[in-house]
């Protein structure tokens, strides 16, 4: 069965940036929307941004203005970029797939995502 795989976390400093990372080993990701999600500890998973096949973006409230979703299908890459991190941004990081190109990501609620990867933890700490 596909799974997605994530990649780029690290342990950051407040203010500092990251960028992650989302692929899909022998699959093409070029008709499928992409969704970032993360999960604090004891929190449950919440949504962060999505990605539609032809590039249209949604984010969540809480990290627009300081995440970027982006997609490189020469690549077949997805990445989240994150900026002006906080302690609060400290969690474990997934990216899920809509296998369709006419998703525009209008609401990118978890349920609508399959093919979840491992995640990949990011710490944010001095």
């Amino acid at each position: 069965q596909l799974q997605l795989v994530e990649s780029g976390g690290d342990l950051v400093q407040p203010g500092g940036s990251l960028t992650l990372s989302c692929t899909a080993p022998g699959f093409a990701l070029t008709n499928s929307a992409i969704g970032w999600f993360r999960q604090a500890p004891g929190k449950g998973r919440e949504a962060i941004s999505c990605i539609s096949a032809n590039g249209v973006t949604n984010y969540a409230d809480s990290v627009k203005g300081r995440f970027a979703t982006s997609r490189d299908n020469a690549k077949n890459m997805v990445y989240l970029q994150l900026n002006s991190l906080t302690s609060e941004d400290t969690a474990v990081y997934y990216c899920g797939r809509i296998p369709t190109s006419g998703y525009f990501c209008t609401s990118f609620q978890q349920s609508l995502f399959n093919n979840w990867g491992q995640g990949t933890q990011v710490t944010v700490s001095s």
